[in-house]
């Protein structure tokens, strides 16, 4: 295990969430196995998030919202030590760009917070939804309720906002891990995802606008 990406993922000290897994004889599980063998085949990314024919497009949407949980998360994970208050006192993605965080609970007004401290908040929220039967459920023949997607484009834009801060503040670790190519096929993948199903506004994606042009197009 030569890459120093891997090797950071892989290091027991790190504390990464434990993965939203999907239970194997399920719906669920087949199409993950499906879209894992489109990512794996080298099939081009824009073909491998369509739809497939006769699948359901909330079950689709629902295993890849995980997929791209664990990504991002594993990708955040291997920066974070060097994204700490004094380096990010502010969530932000360049100084024109800056990320308030807002909940249910205690954070009822938008709230500037450091950079870590709104990840942390942010990894715990998305992990609180997908691990909710109500809203992603699990059993086959169980309907999802009437307003996920909505849902899913929340945390599609939140997540979103992972990228354009390691992006735009931390990419320079990136490139020094040798992850550059990883991390940008995992971005490619995710930017071709949204725009196929319309989840996310167009000017949430502006920050990361001029580097995607040259990436996806």
């Amino acid at each position: 295990m030569s890459n120093p990406f891997l090797k950071q993922v892989f290091n027991k000290d790190k504390t990464f969430r434990p993965k939203r897994k999907f239970e194997p004889g399920t719906q669920r599980f087949e199409l993950h196995k499906k879209a894992q063998a489109s990512l794996n085949s080298g099939l081009d990314l824009r073909l491998a998030v369509q739809l497939p024919p006769g699948e359901d497009l909330n079950d689709w949407v629902a295993v890849h919202v995980v997929d791209f949980f664990n990504r991002v998360n594993l990708i955040y994970g291997t920066i974070s030590d060097g994204c700490t208050e004094e380096s990010c006192p502010i969530m932000s993605g360049g100084p024109k760009y800056e990320y308030r965080w807002q909940d249910e609970h205690r954070f009822r007004k938008p709230t500037a917070l450091s950079a870590p401290k709104y990840m942390d908040l942010l990894m715990d929220w998305i992990e609180v939804q997908i691990n909710n039967e109500d809203l992603f459920p699990t059993n086959v023949g169980t309907p999802f309720p009437k307003n996920f997607l909505q849902a899913v484009r929340k945390i599609l834009s939140r997540l979103f906002r992972v990228f354009v801060h390691v992006y735009i503040h931390h990419f320079d670790r990136i490139a020094q891990m040798g992850s550059e190519a990883h991390v940008n096929t995992c971005y490619k993948h995710f930017y071709y995802f949204v725009k196929e199903f319309g989840l996310i506004d167009t000017k949430e994606l502006e920050p990361l606008k001029e580097m995607t042009a040259r990436m996806c197009h």
